[in-house]
């Protein structure tokens, strides 16, 4: 299995490339502004977009997904109730004095427990809600996918429209970690970090 990030945009929200090493299809997680930068990459690594998965509505995480849909055609994924958040990115990210460019409607929704399949890798959307009422994370054996809902010593922020920290808690604790303790973490934001970390010093929701 291919995985590739790249921080992207003004906020540095990690735009994730995974790929299948025998078909050299893949799916493109949050392309959130870059997408010149994110074609480059594919392109470098042979690679074919099957889907664009969106973690959440955020506009840092979905603003590149009008223009890596014009250039792969591929389809749009996200979970329905945060479907409705990709037609206001821009007034959106005109809150925090910067600019993203709207996102076209998900070509489909996805729901906990429903498989993307790309070449030969499979990933489990797990709905995770907490930091945004449709945030899912996507789960394949030893490695999990998880937007802003998990970081390296801290969690997703829930002051957001929709946002609840008893819900982030919820998800992170009775979905996430039981995934294992060697399962690598790859975040929305910053480093990488393993699910035995996070249970054990992750100070909003560790459990020691």
């Amino acid at each position: 299995m291919i995985i590739e990030f790249m921080p992207v945009g003004p906020i540095m929200a990690n735009c994730y490339i995974v790929g299948c090493e025998q078909t050299r299809e893949a799916v493109v997680i949050d392309p959130g502004d870059d997408a010149d930068q994110i074609m480059q990459k594919l392109d470098d690594l042979n690679l074919k977009v099957k889907y664009i998965v969106n973690t959440h509505g955020h506009f840092d995480h979905v603003g590149g997904n009008s223009r890596m849909k014009e250039a792969t055609q591929a389809p749009i994924l996200i979970h329905a109730e945060d479907a409705p958040m990709l037609g206001s990115l821009s007034q959106a990210a005109a809150s925090f004095g910067l600019r993203s460019e709207n996102s076209p409607p998900p070509d489909k929704t996805v729901d906990d427990g429903d498989v993307i399949e790309f070449g030969n890798i499979s990933l489990t959307v797990m709905h995770t809600p907490g930091h945004s009422p449709g945030g899912i994370s996507l789960h394949t054996k030893g490695y999990v996918f998880v937007g802003d809902t998990l970081f390296q010593g801290s969690v997703g922020r829930t002051d957001l429209p929709g946002g609840d920290f008893n819900t982030l808690k919820s998800s992170i604790q009775n979905k996430l970690f039981p995934l294992g303790d060697d399962t690598r973490v790859f975040t929305g934001h910053g480093p990488e970090t393993t699910i035995a970390r996070e249970k054990k010093y992750n100070p909003f929701v560790g459990i020691g």
